[in-house]
């Protein structure tokens, strides 16, 4: 799969498939620069998620009602139990998994709260 053009304004509107660069598998990597570009070509790819993830906490905010719904402990709860049921089959370490997403959920809610504060303060 190849990963080579920024997304244009029309594709930044709907869900899309995001493929990521060619490269070389970590386990047949026999140098530091196959390292290098196997991690690049993954953060770039991962930088079209989070984006497309943002744009549902966009979403949020313009649906929730009010701006004490925002932070929900609840939900935070089943967003890192249901990323620690994958984490562990995709090969994924808990140690790895569940700060990432904590701290990614974290963020997420202080940018929700913020559009929430644009969209209605």
């Amino acid at each position: 799969m190849c990963w080579s053009a920024p997304l244009s304004a029309d594709l930044k509107d709907a869900p899309t498939a995001v493929a990521v660069d060619a490269r070389v598998a970590p386990e047949a990597c026999a140098s530091m620069a196959e390292v290098r570009h196997g991690v690049d070509a993954l953060d770039r790819a991962l930088v079209v998620l989070l984006a497309e993830r943002q744009r549902y906490m966009d979403a949020a905010a313009r649906i929730k009602p009010g701006r004490d719904a925002v932070h929900d402990d609840a939900r935070i709860e089943d967003v890192v139990r249901k990323v620690l049921a994958a984490a562990g089959p995709a090969g994924l370490s808990a140690d790895i998994a569940e700060p990432v997403w904590r701290t990614l959920i974290d963020r997420c809610i202080a940018h929700e709260f913020a559009a929430w504060d644009r969209t209605r303060g």
